[in-house]
């Protein structure tokens, strides 16, 4: 299926206009209150069990539609709908055409879909920092049977990611885009080499 971002400015808007229409078993309940509803387009940009990388997209798209957000008829309005299978799918209802011309918005938002078809992360910073957090969040809950044996300072998940990504960087990689998630022997190796004594 071609994607928004491999289509030129005009064909993309053409065939983005209107395509809640085309959804199954979908009912958009803001079409009620508006004039133009088939030259808005509802685009998704992540759901409850998205992955980093979706996150990140979703997030950095979210500040490049922000300005199109505000005043009393915007261009771009925030979406949230429940879903069955996903629990919630969220992202963004965009006015494609306004008076018979593409709006800022859209070519703000199909300019975005360019850069991630050549490429598909817009923002390597906030990637690299949400893959971290949830490292460190991973490797406190692996270690849900170590900490008991062993007395951690405050701060320790971050000492052990740094031991991890010096000694034994396959313990922290990001394989399923959920973050790294050590096993229990990678800890205890960590806990040791970092001088973390044992409770007696």
């Amino acid at each position: 299926m071609t994607k928004l971002g491999e289509l030129e400015l005009e064909e993309a808007a053409r065939n983005a206009a209107g395509n809640w229409r085309r959804f199954n078993s979908f009912v958009w309940f803001r079409q009620r209150d508006l004039d133009d509803a088939d030259d808005w387009s509802m685009i998704y940009t992540h759901q409850r069990d998205s992955g980093l990388l979706d996150q990140s997209n979703a997030a950095a798209i979210a500040v490049a539609l922000e300005p199109f957000t505000e005043g009393d008829d915007p261009d771009v309005v925030a979406e949230s709908h429940s879903h069955w299978a996903v629990g919630h799918i969220d992202g963004f209802s965009i006015r494609v055409f306004r008076d018979g011309e593409i709006t800022p918005a859209f070519i703000e938002y199909h300019q975005l879909s360019e850069r991630l078809a050549d490429y598909p992360l817009l923002d390597e910073e906030d990637y690299s920092r949400r893959e971290y957090e949830a490292t460190l969040e991973n490797i406190a809950d692996a270690a849900f049977r170590l900490r008991h044996r062993f007395d951690l300072p405050e701060g320790w998940e971050a000492e052990v990611y740094g031991w991890l990504a010096e000694h034994d960087c396959t313990a922290i990689e990001n394989a399923d885009d959920q973050g790294g998630y050590p096993d229990e022997s990678s800890l205890e190796a960590a806990f040791t080499a970092l001088g973390y004594p044992e409770v007696e």
